[in-house]
């Protein structure tokens, strides 16, 4: 990593994108040419055009080879077409080259930006791999969709150290961790209870647990209550957008994603199809993406240039329309004239605002993960998801219930997570997947197999199963609602 006096020239990998995107891109990288950045630019094709040419990641393999070269990448927004087949890039590209942090910082710019928060200063760090953006579906029945919701121990260590980690660097002095493991006590659950073990190692820091939706609401209301808020990947999507729109607006944003090996640097904006073209867009998203690139790779001198350069330009008026205000912006612009008035400011500091002044930032010690025993697991049973359009549980158990044997015996069925049978509620609305719970006592997987073929037998279609374990005696697996 360069120093932040020295001259060398840092790769960088930049994808222009789509819709708005080469424009914003055009005019970030002529402001940061005017400020002097230090950049050697390897330019790649991402998004759209590559998606219609017939590649449904929306990345070549070759540009994977400047990535991983430069590991530094600027990216522009793009579009992922609609419909089947079609991966998210963004999604994509994160954890291929396993980018598990996404910070985005969400300050109000009061008086100059309209905002109900003028002291709004909260930064969201997101888990960036996992939770449903693992993005693992299946149909399971006609009538039936599911999503795999997946939180590892070592990826919510890493999200939840990192966030910590920040707080510290940046003398932040307290973060907040939102899940939803009221519900969701396993997932959820296992994030919060490594939030609890971490958070203790930090002791100058203050630390809090917030159920997501009262915390999001507290967001909304109160931001000024919170300073780092960590939480995982959908949840820490969501409010990230909400944080930016009610510190200012969602075009003010950037965002960084950290992994241990790259990253990437972007708006948290999309593509904008409709405003591409038009000279309308506003270029600060990215701008302050790449203000964030700047001093991750140690230019932390053009950073503050850039920076300031910028706070300026928003406090003497000059906006683009998506923050114009009558009878308080002073002049409208366009995305072009909007990157002039910056370069114009280059060298000079707000003068209310709060002036950047960033220093570099220490090198934390490898952190090495504490060798865990391997648990003591036991196989008890096995979930069978089958399809059975009649929908009527009684109906269901009286005839599975034959499958019975080798130990392993019928205890519950649930539909859409709520148990139907035995002693189910006639008012539950059941769809045509339900999932049979098979428990037994010395399970093999040898008694499992020969249980489902029996339940084949019997000439019912098995959607998926779900093997049960036990995990140093306790379950690894969730009872149904109602059970």
């Amino acid at each position: 990593m360069a120093t932040p006096t020295s001259a060398t020239s840092t790769p960088i990998t930049v994808a222009y994108g789509d819709g708005i995107g080469p424009e914003i891109m055009a005019a970030t990288l002529r402001i940061l040419k005017e400020a002097g950045a230090r950049l050697e630019i390897e330019t790649i094709d991402v998004g759209e055009k590559v998606y219609l040419s017939g590649n449904t990641s929306g990345i070549a393999a070759s540009s994977w080879d400047s990535l991983r070269r430069t590991k530094v990448f600027l990216k522009a927004p793009i579009t992922t077409p609609q419909g089947g087949g079609y991966k998210s890039l963004n999604v994509t590209t994160r954890k291929m080259l396993g980018l598990y942090a996404n910070i985005r910082p969400c300050v109000s710019y009061h008086p100059f930006v309209r905002t109900r928060h003028p002291n709004m200063d909260v930064v969201i760090v997101r888990e960036n791999e996992e939770d449903l953006y693992a993005g693992i579906e299946y149909q399971t029945t006609p009538e039936e969709t599911q999503a795999l919701k997946v939180i590892t121990r070592p990826g919510s260590e890493k999200i939840v150290r990192y966030a910590f980690e920040y707080a510290r660097q940046y003398n932040r002095k307290k973060v907040t961790c939102f899940t939803k493991d009221n519900i969701l006590k396993m997932t959820d659950g296992l994030f919060h209870k490594i939030f609890d073990e971490i958070g203790p190692e930090y002791p100058e820091i203050e630390r809090e647990h917030w159920i997501v939706d009262i915390g999001a609401a507290k967001l909304a209301d109160t931001p000024e209550a919170f300073d780092v808020v960590v939480m995982p990947n959908l949840y820490g999507d969501v409010l990230s957008d909400v944080a930016a729109q009610i510190a200012g607006s969602v075009g003010l944003a950037g965002s960084s994603n950290i992994g241990d090996h790259a990253a990437m640097f972007e708006a948290i904006h999309g593509s904008a199809p409709r405003r591409a073209g038009q000279n309308l867009a506003n270029p600060s998203g990215l701008l302050q993406g790449a203000v964030l690139m700047l001093v991750h790779i140690g230019q932390i001198d053009i950073a503050e240039r850039v920076q300031n350069a910028w706070l300026r330009t928003i406090e003497d008026g000059i906006h683009t329309y998506d923050i114009y205000v009558e009878g308080q912006s002073k002049q409208k612009v366009g995305t072009k004239e909007f990157a002039d008035a910056v370069i114009a400011r280059l060298g000079k500091m707000p003068e209310k605002l709060k002036a950047v002044h960033y220093s570099p930032k220490p090198t934390a010690a490898p952190v090495k993960r504490a060798t865990r025993p391997a648990p003591k697991k036991d196989l008890v049973g096995v979930d069978v998801y089958v399809e059975w359009p009649a929908k009527n549980a009684a109906e269901l158990a009286a005839k599975i219930s034959q499958v019975n044997g080798d130990g392993l015996a019928l205890e519950m069925i649930a539909n859409r997570g709520m148990k139907v049978w035995p002693d189910g509620s006639p008012e539950t609305f059941c769809t045509d997947s339900f999932r049979c719970r098979f428990i037994g006592s010395a399970t093999t997987p040898e008694n499992i197999l020969a249980l489902l073929g029996r339940v084949v037998k019997l000439g019912l279609e098995i959607a998926m199963t779900e093997n049960l374990r036990n995990y140093d005696g306790k379950a690894g697996f969730t009872l149904a609602q109602g059970q």
